[in-house]
């Protein structure tokens, strides 16, 4: 019994430690997601807007369209490309959080996409990859 409580107990620091790391690794890549839209000529309006049913990692202008951008990093692709982390149910979830914004926002009749920032770092760290995938789904 001993060595399940000091099994478990190891178990759950090294994932507390990992999910540390994760967000680091996140915020990161957050940050340059946003550097990097503004220079494709996005005009960043929020980021890390959320509500009761979760967040939005960006919400930006592209010129006359509202996107609404889901940035997803890893530091390599051990675990599948960063954009394949957002599954169907992920998909709906942001759609009714966008709907809310708009409805907080009074923008109705607004044009809006839903864009996917996905960056891997190098197993150093060092090089960047950053993919823009603009209109990456879509309510059906």
């Amino acid at each position: 019994m001993l060595d399940r409580l000091v099994f478990n107990s190891r178990n759950s620091f090294y994932k507390v430690l990992y999910m540390g790391y994760a967000q680091v690794i996140g915020r990161q890549g957050e940050e340059l997601a946003s550097r990097f839209l503004k220079k494709q000529g996005y005009k960043i309006l929020e980021t890390n807007y959320s509500c009761a049913l979760g967040e939005v990692d960006i919400i930006a202008a592209d010129r006359d369209i509202l996107a609404f951008v889901e940035v997803k990093t890893r530091s390599g692709c051990e675990f599948g490309y960063p954009e394949e982390a957002i599954n169907r149910k992920k998909q709906r979830r942001l759609m009714r959080i966008a709907q809310i914004y708009l409805d907080h926002k009074k923008l109705n009749g607004v044009s809006c996409r839903f864009d996917v920032v996905a960056i891997i770092f190098s197993s150093e760290g060092r090089s960047v990859n950053i993919e823009l995938i603009k209109d990456a789904f879509q309510e059906k």
